[in-house]
């Protein structure tokens, strides 16, 4: 009886010891695996960017006046130095204040009176000029008989051409009476007036300088333009660059002559561009989230056919992502890569265990870095080492995967 207890008793032990033992002994983590290969690696910067014409012309006021209503509507075509895009009329005068009212009318009244002075002198002048013609005369008449000496001739032909030239000096002096009087009434005419005159005035005809479509009208009803004002924006819808703005850290990445591909811009496809220009100076722009960026301007040309997007226009946003650098490499997701001291490291998966790997990281983009050492094609990579993942652990396969993601 007692030697059945002690092996019931011995074989109970036994069985919680094997259950014990099987609870705590390791097992396989199970993992996802990526299969080195390499493929095609590209690093870009994407952001938004805007259609712009590469040279806009803004026709400007010449002279301040009034322009009339401009017919033309945007989109339409001009030519150069023929299409008239408006007309400009000299400005009517402004109503006068009392003080001003009486000053002008105060002001008449003294180019009248200085016109009636003028006038008297000039009559003064032709008096003294008859009386020296006939002194004259007279003068000659007796030098023929000896009475009188040459020298009171002479005297007399002097005081005639005096009196001739005072004639002509009255005689300006009364047409100079004359244009005070007309400023001075010009003063009084009033913006009615001006209105009914204005079929009679003379008029400005702004053309276009270049030849191309209304991109922008500023001012299309009639109304007064101060000299320099803008009028309209005229450029070629059909010679279109695209304005890029990134960050200034992004833009001394990107060079004349990178590979631009251009999505979200509305048509069907994507279109190509390339790298003209990244301008040399930067400013600040606030995001939406209010803090101040360093922004710089990189401009791209289209490289794809005109007729695949002969429907973009000025000032149209689309989506644009510049290569900065591509290759044929090896790489992994980001999420198969951690630090490891001061070193990237990966989990490579060797006879079903986990050996850690040093590896050196090249060119990164926002979801695959590319290993240029450590690392050879056909070996297996731990895709995500969670904190149960460390050197020797034993691997359960879960997923196999490609190097390149797929």
């Amino acid at each position: 009886m007692m030697m059945r207890r002690i092996i019931l008793w011995t074989v109970l032990g036994l069985i919680a010891a094997a259950g014990i033992a099987y609870a705590f002994w390791p097992r396989p983590v199970p993992v996802d695996l990526l299969t080195m290969a390499k493929s095609h690696f590209v690093v870009s910067i994407e952001e938004e960017g805007e259609t712009r014409v590469r040279d806009v012309f803004k026709l400007s006021a010449p002279v301040t006046g009034r322009s009339q209503r401009i017919s033309l509507e945007v989109g339409d075509h001009v030519e150069a130095n023929k299409t008239v895009v408006t007309r400009i009329e000299p400005i009517d005068p402004s109503i006068l204040d009392v003080r001003s009212q009486v000053r002008a009318v105060a002001e008449v009244r003294a180019a009248e009176a200085a016109r009636v002075h003028a006038g008297a002198e000039l009559e003064r002048a032709r008096v003294g000029l008859k009386y020296a013609r006939i002194e004259l005369e007279r003068s000659r008449s007796l030098k023929k008989n000896n009475t009188i000496s040459q020298l009171t001739v002479d005297k007399a032909e002097e005081n005639f051409k005096t009196q001739i030239a005072a004639v002509k000096v009255a005689e300006a002096a009364l047409k100079m009476r004359d244009f005070d009087l007309e400023r001075a009434r010009a003063q009084l005419i009033s913006p009615q007036e001006a209105v009914s005159q204005r079929q009679t005035r003379q008029f400005l005809p702004i053309r276009s300088p270049v030849s191309g479509k209304i991109l922008q009208i500023f001012q299309k009803s009639e109304g007064v333009v101060q000299a320099g004002g803008a009028l309209v924006e005229i450029g070629d819808p059909r010679d279109l660059e695209i304005e890029v703005d990134l960050l200034s850290s992004d833009a001394v990445r990107v060079e004349k002559g990178q590979r631009v591909e251009i999505s979200n811009w509305g048509g069907v496809g994507d279109l190509k561009g390339v790298v003209k220009r990244t301008e040399p100076f930067g400013y600040k722009k606030v995001s939406a989230l209010g803090i101040e960026e360093q922004r710089v301007n990189v401009i791209v040309g289209l490289t794809s056919k005109p007729e695949s997007w002969k429907r973009l226009g000025h000032g149209y946003q689309l989506d644009a992502k510049i290569i900065v650098w591509e290759g044929e490499v090896l790489s992994l997701p980001l999420t198969a890569l951690f630090r490891k001291g001061e070193r990237w490291a990966v989990f490579v998966a060797e006879n079903d265990t986990a050996h850690l790997r040093y590896v050196e990281v090249g060119q990164r983009n926002g979801l695959r870095a590319e290993i240029t050492s450590g690392l050879k094609a056909g070996e297996k990579v731990v895709s995500h080492p969670g904190d149960r993942v460390a050197e020797g652990v034993r691997l359960e396969l879960r997923q196999a995967l490609s190097g390149n993601g797929n």
